[in-house]
This record gives structure tokens, C-alpha cells and sequence, in this order.
């Protein structure tokens, strides 16, 4: 059976780079934008912009951001589906919305030591999975 080969496209910018971002610009901005994001999602109508906003995360704070494509048998690339909108949405508002908050808090307290930075990078890597199901 032919699967389907699954890959990260695109490139990140050095790990100097995204350090020097993360402790000049990522760690303020993040926080403004992760509350800003919280703050839209209190509303119904601000929800959709709030979980798009902390699907984002790992590009503001540490400039992490990925895109995973799909090449088919056939040789044709396109992008991974998506879990459908609707389990999504329902996963976001029973789970995601308290289980990313403490996420994004865990990671940030990482990222306060040396030692536990790689891992909160990690952590804000994974934070679209933890909001809403995203695939990354």
C-alpha cells in the first residue's frame, strides 16, 4: 500500500537568530500577544481571531513557525488535512481553551532557565496542536 510521504516545508532562521529574537522582542510580545489572543476569545464573535492568533505562537514568540505537505503516490504535493472544524471547535471550547493557557504558562517557565529553553521552544512549537487540534 503507497502512503503518502508527509514533510516539513520551508525554513527557519538560525537558532542564533531565533534566540537573540526570543529574549529581545519574542518573550514581551508573546505574552501581549497570547493576551490579546485570550481576551478575543472571551467574546464569541473574537473567538475564531483568538485561536488563530494562538495557533501563531510559536512564529511571535520564537519565530518557529512550520507548514507540513503531503506528497501523494502520484508525486503531487499539497498541504496535510486538517481534524474537521467542527471536532475541532468542540475540542477548543471543552478542552483547549484551559489545557493551552497552562501549556503556554509551563512553556514560558522553561524557557526561563538555560537548561529548559529547548523545551519551551518545543512546548510553543506544539501549542496549535494543544489550542485546536492544528496540525504541525
Amino acid at each position: 500500500m503507497n502512503r503518502p510521504i508527509v514533510y516539513e516545508e520551508g525554513q527557519r532562521p538560525g537558532c542564533l537568530l531565533q534566540l537573540l529574537w526570543f529574549v529581545f522582542v519574542g518573550w514581551w510580545l508573546g505574552a501581549l500577544w497570547v493576551g490579546a489572543a485570550w481576551l478575543l476569545n472571551l467574546t464569541i464573535i473574537g473567538t475564531p481571531l483568538g485561536v488563530a492568533m494562538l495557533n501563531r505562537v510559536p512564529q511571535i514568540i520564537a519565530l518557529r513557525g512550520r507548514r507540513l505537505v503531503e506528497i501523494d503516490p502520484s508525486g503531487q504535493v499539497r498541504r496535510v488535512r486538517e481534524v474537521n472544524i467542527f471536532i475541532r471547535a468542540i475540542y477548543f471550547l471543552l478542552i483547549g481553551c484551559w489545557l493551552s493557557a497552562l501549556w503556554i504558562a509551563v512553556a514560558y517557565l522553561l524557557c526561563l532557565t538555560i537548561v529548559g529553553l529547548p523545551l519551551g521552544f518545543w512546548m510553543f512549537d506544539l501549542t496549535p496542536a494543544i489550542v485546536s487540534l492544528k496540525r504541525v
